[in-house]
Protein backbone atom coordinates (compact mmCIF):
# COMPACT_ATOMS: atom_id res chain seq x y z
CA UNK A 1 0.00 0.00 0.00
CA UNK A 2 1.22 3.58 -1.06
CA UNK A 3 1.48 5.73 1.96
CA UNK A 4 1.28 9.81 1.83
CA UNK A 5 3.72 10.94 4.37
CA UNK A 6 3.17 14.43 4.57
CA UNK A 7 5.64 16.76 6.65
CA UNK A 8 9.19 18.21 6.92
CA UNK A 9 12.44 17.49 4.88
CA UNK A 10 14.87 19.18 6.80
CA UNK A 11 18.69 19.47 7.53
CA UNK A 12 20.30 19.20 11.38
CA UNK A 13 23.20 20.27 12.02
CA UNK A 14 24.73 19.40 15.50
CA UNK A 15 27.53 21.11 17.16
CA UNK A 16 29.31 20.43 20.61
CA UNK A 17 30.34 22.97 23.09
CA UNK A 18 33.22 21.30 24.81
CA UNK A 19 32.11 23.15 28.41
CA UNK A 20 29.40 24.11 30.02
CA UNK A 21 27.17 26.44 28.99
CA UNK A 22 26.21 28.27 32.58
CA UNK A 23 30.15 28.97 32.86
CA UNK A 24 29.93 31.35 29.78
CA UNK A 25 26.06 32.91 30.56
CA UNK A 26 26.08 35.62 33.09
CA UNK A 27 22.63 35.62 34.67
CA UNK A 28 22.83 39.56 35.62
CA UNK A 29 23.48 40.00 32.40
CA UNK A 30 20.57 38.19 30.04
CA UNK A 31 19.33 41.26 28.85
CA UNK A 32 22.65 42.20 26.80
CA UNK A 33 23.23 38.77 26.01
CA UNK A 34 26.57 38.33 23.17
CA UNK A 35 28.01 34.86 23.67
CA UNK A 36 30.14 32.87 20.80
CA UNK A 37 30.71 29.07 21.63
CA UNK A 38 33.47 27.18 19.67
CA UNK A 39 31.93 23.88 18.67
CA UNK A 40 34.80 21.91 17.23
CA UNK A 41 32.37 19.11 17.03
CA UNK A 42 30.12 19.20 14.38
CA UNK A 43 27.65 16.77 12.14
CA UNK A 44 25.28 16.90 9.45
CA UNK A 45 22.16 15.05 9.56
CA UNK A 46 19.21 14.15 7.37
CA UNK A 47 15.80 15.10 9.12
CA UNK A 48 12.55 16.36 8.80
CA UNK A 49 9.71 14.46 9.71
CA UNK A 50 8.59 13.32 7.03
CA UNK A 51 12.06 12.15 5.89
CA UNK A 52 12.50 10.20 9.13
CA UNK A 53 9.14 8.40 9.00
CA UNK A 54 9.93 7.49 4.99
CA UNK A 55 12.94 6.45 6.12
CA UNK A 56 11.76 3.75 8.47
CA UNK A 57 8.76 2.41 7.10
CA UNK A 58 11.33 1.67 3.59
CA UNK A 59 12.69 -0.38 6.19
CA UNK A 60 9.50 -2.48 6.60
CA UNK A 61 9.06 -2.72 2.92
CA UNK A 62 6.27 -0.04 2.94
CA UNK A 63 5.68 2.36 0.03
CA UNK A 64 6.13 5.84 1.24
CA UNK A 65 5.86 8.63 -0.85
CA UNK A 66 7.28 11.82 0.35
CA UNK A 67 4.95 15.07 0.60
CA UNK A 68 7.11 18.22 1.27
CA UNK A 69 8.39 21.73 0.34
CA UNK A 70 11.89 21.84 -0.05
CA UNK A 71 14.13 25.08 -0.96
CA UNK A 72 17.34 25.25 -3.27
CA UNK A 73 19.82 23.51 -1.43
CA UNK A 74 17.89 20.13 -1.51
CA UNK A 75 20.61 18.65 -3.67
CA UNK A 76 22.32 16.29 -1.11
CA UNK A 77 19.31 15.25 0.28
CA UNK A 78 17.50 14.68 -3.17
CA UNK A 79 20.57 12.15 -4.24
CA UNK A 80 20.30 10.70 -0.59
CA UNK A 81 16.58 9.90 -1.06
CA UNK A 82 17.51 8.45 -5.07
CA UNK A 83 19.88 6.22 -3.06
CA UNK A 84 17.28 4.97 -0.51
CA UNK A 85 14.56 4.61 -3.44
CA UNK A 86 12.48 6.46 -1.53
CA UNK A 87 9.88 8.85 -3.91
CA UNK A 88 10.35 11.97 -4.55
CA UNK A 89 7.09 12.36 -7.13
CA UNK A 90 5.45 14.76 -4.06
CA UNK A 91 8.32 16.47 -3.16
CA UNK A 92 8.17 20.37 -4.62
CA UNK A 93 11.28 22.93 -5.11
CA UNK A 94 10.19 26.21 -4.03
CA UNK A 95 12.44 28.95 -5.78
CA UNK A 96 14.48 31.53 -3.45
CA UNK A 97 14.32 29.91 -0.11
CA UNK A 98 16.38 27.12 2.05
CA UNK A 99 15.30 23.62 3.03
CA UNK A 100 14.23 23.95 6.79
CA UNK A 101 16.92 23.29 9.08
CA UNK A 102 17.74 22.90 12.23
CA UNK A 103 20.93 24.40 14.15
CA UNK A 104 21.87 22.61 17.44
CA UNK A 105 24.61 23.11 19.97
CA UNK A 106 24.61 20.94 22.58
CA UNK A 107 26.74 21.68 25.95
CA UNK A 108 28.62 18.55 28.52
CA UNK A 109 25.17 18.85 30.51
CA UNK A 110 23.41 17.87 27.16
CA UNK A 111 21.54 21.32 27.49
CA UNK A 112 20.86 22.46 23.95
CA UNK A 113 20.48 25.97 22.20
CA UNK A 114 18.62 25.47 19.03
CA UNK A 115 17.75 27.71 15.96
CA UNK A 116 15.11 26.81 13.50
CA UNK A 117 14.74 27.83 10.13
CA UNK A 118 11.41 26.86 8.71
CA UNK A 119 12.24 27.86 4.67
CA UNK A 120 10.48 26.04 2.23
CA UNK A 121 8.17 24.16 4.80
CA UNK A 122 6.10 27.10 5.05
CA UNK A 123 4.73 26.88 1.57
CA UNK A 124 3.48 23.10 2.05
CA UNK A 125 0.19 24.33 1.59
CA UNK A 126 1.31 24.60 -1.93
CA UNK A 127 0.83 20.60 -2.29
CA UNK A 128 -2.38 19.24 -2.80
CA UNK A 129 -2.67 15.68 -0.99
CA UNK A 130 -5.47 14.29 -2.38
CA UNK A 131 -3.37 14.70 -6.09
CA UNK A 132 -1.42 12.28 -5.26
CA UNK A 133 -1.96 8.89 -7.34
CA UNK A 134 -2.71 5.54 -5.79
CA UNK A 135 -2.95 6.04 -2.15
CA UNK A 136 -4.48 4.15 0.62
CA UNK A 137 -3.18 5.65 3.63
CA UNK A 138 -1.61 8.93 4.82
CA UNK A 139 -0.38 10.89 7.79
CA UNK A 140 -0.05 14.58 8.56
CA UNK A 141 3.43 14.99 10.71
CA UNK A 142 4.64 18.46 11.85
CA UNK A 143 4.96 21.15 8.63
CA UNK A 144 3.75 24.52 7.59
CA UNK A 145 0.50 25.35 9.79
CA UNK A 146 -1.87 26.49 6.41
CA UNK A 147 -0.39 23.16 4.52
CA UNK A 148 -1.24 20.97 7.86
CA UNK A 149 -4.84 22.23 7.66
CA UNK A 150 -5.05 21.80 3.87
CA UNK A 151 -3.62 18.00 4.02
CA UNK A 152 -6.21 16.85 6.81
CA UNK A 153 -8.94 18.14 4.87
CA UNK A 154 -7.68 16.88 1.43
CA UNK A 155 -7.26 13.44 2.80
CA UNK A 156 -10.90 13.31 4.32
CA UNK A 157 -12.35 14.93 1.40
CA UNK A 158 -10.97 12.33 -0.63
CA UNK A 159 -11.40 9.14 1.59
CA UNK A 160 -8.45 8.58 2.48
CA UNK A 161 -7.75 7.11 5.88
CA UNK A 162 -5.19 9.18 7.53
CA UNK A 163 -3.10 9.84 10.61
CA UNK A 164 -3.05 12.86 12.31
CA UNK A 165 0.16 13.73 14.46
CA UNK A 166 0.49 16.91 15.27
CA UNK A 167 3.60 16.88 17.05
CA UNK A 168 5.62 20.34 17.55
CA UNK A 169 2.86 21.93 15.67
CA UNK A 170 0.32 21.73 17.83
CA UNK A 171 0.93 25.61 19.14
CA UNK A 172 0.37 26.82 16.32
CA UNK A 173 -3.51 26.11 16.24
CA UNK A 174 -6.45 26.99 18.10
CA UNK A 175 -8.15 24.82 20.20
CA UNK A 176 -10.75 24.95 17.80
CA UNK A 177 -8.35 24.06 14.34
CA UNK A 178 -7.43 21.10 16.36
CA UNK A 179 -10.44 19.74 16.84
CA UNK A 180 -11.39 19.71 13.38
CA UNK A 181 -8.32 18.26 12.41
CA UNK A 182 -9.19 15.18 15.31
CA UNK A 183 -12.56 15.26 13.83
CA UNK A 184 -11.54 14.30 10.18
CA UNK A 185 -8.35 12.36 11.18
CA UNK A 186 -8.86 8.11 11.42
CA UNK A 187 -6.00 7.72 14.11
CA UNK A 188 -4.24 9.94 16.23
CA UNK A 189 -0.77 9.93 17.38
CA UNK A 190 0.58 11.94 20.84
CA UNK A 191 3.33 11.60 23.08
CA UNK A 192 2.60 11.87 26.69
CA UNK A 193 3.04 15.83 26.51
CA UNK A 194 1.21 16.31 23.55
CA UNK A 195 -1.81 14.59 24.81
CA UNK A 196 -2.17 16.48 27.47
CA UNK A 197 -1.42 19.86 25.88
CA UNK A 198 -3.87 19.08 23.53
CA UNK A 199 -6.78 18.19 26.11
CA UNK A 200 -6.19 21.67 27.21
CA UNK A 201 -6.24 23.08 23.56
CA UNK A 202 -9.86 21.62 22.86
CA UNK A 203 -10.87 21.01 26.55
CA UNK A 204 -12.04 17.78 25.32
CA UNK A 205 -10.55 14.68 27.68
CA UNK A 206 -8.78 11.79 25.99
CA UNK A 207 -11.96 9.82 26.48
CA UNK A 208 -13.81 12.11 24.40
CA UNK A 209 -11.07 12.60 21.70
CA UNK A 210 -10.71 8.79 21.08
CA UNK A 211 -14.24 8.56 20.58
CA UNK A 212 -14.02 10.57 17.24
CA UNK A 213 -11.40 8.63 15.75
CA UNK A 214 -10.61 4.81 15.33
CA UNK A 215 -7.39 4.98 17.37
CA UNK A 216 -5.81 7.20 19.64
CA UNK A 217 -2.28 6.52 20.51
CA UNK A 218 -0.45 7.95 23.47
CA UNK A 219 3.60 7.16 24.00
CA UNK A 220 5.05 7.34 27.19
CA UNK A 221 8.85 6.77 26.79
CA UNK A 222 10.17 3.99 28.52
CA UNK A 223 6.82 3.21 29.64
CA UNK A 224 5.74 1.95 26.48
CA UNK A 225 2.44 3.41 24.56
CA UNK A 226 -1.57 3.21 25.53
CA UNK A 227 -3.84 2.63 22.44
CA UNK A 228 -7.39 3.35 22.87
CA UNK A 229 -9.45 1.82 20.58
CA UNK A 230 -13.54 1.43 20.77
CA UNK A 231 -13.88 2.48 24.31
CA UNK A 232 -10.56 0.52 25.82
CA UNK A 233 -7.21 0.83 26.94
CA UNK A 234 -4.59 -1.43 25.12
CA UNK A 235 -1.58 -0.65 27.04
CA UNK A 236 1.57 -1.73 24.45
CA UNK A 237 5.01 -2.20 26.69
CA UNK A 238 8.10 -0.54 25.81
CA UNK A 239 10.67 -2.73 23.54
CA UNK A 240 13.93 -4.09 24.89
CA UNK A 241 16.53 -1.38 24.29
CA UNK A 242 20.64 -2.70 24.07
CA UNK A 243 22.37 0.62 23.98
CA UNK A 244 20.69 4.29 24.61
CA UNK A 245 22.61 6.19 22.59
CA UNK A 246 20.27 9.06 20.88
CA UNK A 247 16.44 9.67 21.13
CA UNK A 248 16.53 11.99 17.77
CA UNK A 249 13.80 10.43 15.72
CA UNK A 250 12.15 8.30 17.95
CA UNK A 251 9.12 8.96 17.53
CA UNK A 252 9.31 9.05 13.86
CA UNK A 253 10.46 5.46 13.85
CA UNK A 254 7.39 4.38 16.32
CA UNK A 255 4.96 6.61 13.87
CA UNK A 256 6.20 4.63 10.70
CA UNK A 257 5.74 0.72 12.97
CA UNK A 258 2.09 2.84 13.11
CA UNK A 259 1.71 2.99 9.56
CA UNK A 260 2.60 0.09 8.81
CA UNK A 261 0.54 -2.37 11.05
CA UNK A 262 -2.36 -0.56 10.08
CA UNK A 263 -1.45 -0.37 6.11
CA UNK A 264 -1.06 -4.20 6.76
CA UNK A 265 -4.02 -5.05 8.51
CA UNK A 266 -2.56 -5.80 11.81
CA UNK A 267 -4.25 -6.25 15.07
CA UNK A 268 -3.74 -3.26 17.47
CA UNK A 269 -1.31 -4.96 20.00
CA UNK A 270 0.73 -6.16 16.89
CA UNK A 271 0.83 -2.93 15.61
CA UNK A 272 1.84 -1.16 18.87
CA UNK A 273 4.40 -3.75 19.76
CA UNK A 274 6.42 -3.39 15.80
CA UNK A 275 6.10 0.73 16.79
CA UNK A 276 7.31 0.09 20.21
CA UNK A 277 10.31 -1.83 18.47
CA UNK A 278 11.02 0.71 15.66
CA UNK A 279 11.91 3.43 18.06
CA UNK A 280 13.90 1.00 20.04
CA UNK A 281 15.99 -0.02 17.38
CA UNK A 282 16.33 3.99 16.51
CA UNK A 283 17.29 5.04 19.84
CA UNK A 284 20.75 3.16 19.73
CA UNK A 285 22.51 4.64 16.77
CA UNK A 286 22.97 8.32 16.25
CA UNK A 287 20.57 10.48 14.11
CA UNK A 288 17.27 9.95 12.65
CA UNK A 289 18.46 7.82 9.68
CA UNK A 290 21.79 6.12 10.62
CA UNK A 291 19.94 3.05 11.67
CA UNK A 292 19.90 0.06 8.80
CA UNK A 293 18.52 -3.15 10.20
CA UNK A 294 17.37 -5.69 7.55
CA UNK A 295 13.37 -6.69 7.75
CA UNK A 296 14.66 -9.86 8.41
CA UNK A 297 16.57 -8.50 11.56
CA UNK A 298 13.72 -6.09 12.62
CA UNK A 299 11.43 -9.43 12.19
CA UNK A 300 14.01 -11.37 14.59
CA UNK A 301 13.93 -8.32 17.43
CA UNK A 302 10.19 -8.73 17.24
CA UNK A 303 9.77 -12.27 18.27
CA UNK A 304 12.95 -11.98 20.71
CA UNK A 305 11.53 -8.78 22.46
CA UNK A 306 7.77 -10.33 22.57
CA UNK A 307 8.05 -13.99 21.99
CA UNK A 308 5.90 -14.47 18.62
CA UNK A 309 6.49 -13.52 15.15
CA UNK A 310 5.02 -11.09 12.66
Amino acid sequence: MRTLICGSLAFDSIMVFHDHFKHHILPDKIHILNVSFLVPDMRREFGGCAGNIAYNLKLLDGEPVIMATVGEDFAPYAARLERLGLSQECVRKVEGSYTAQAFITTDLSDNQITAFHPGAMNHSHLNDASAARDIGLGIVSPDGRDGMLAHCAQFHAAGIPFVFDPGQGMPLFSGEELLQMVRKADYITLNDYEAELLQTRTGQDLAQLAREVEALIVTKGAEGADFHVGGQCIHIPAAPVRELVDPTGCGDAFRAGLLHGIAQGMDWETTGRLASLMGAIKIESRGGQNHAPSRLEIETRFAESFGYRI
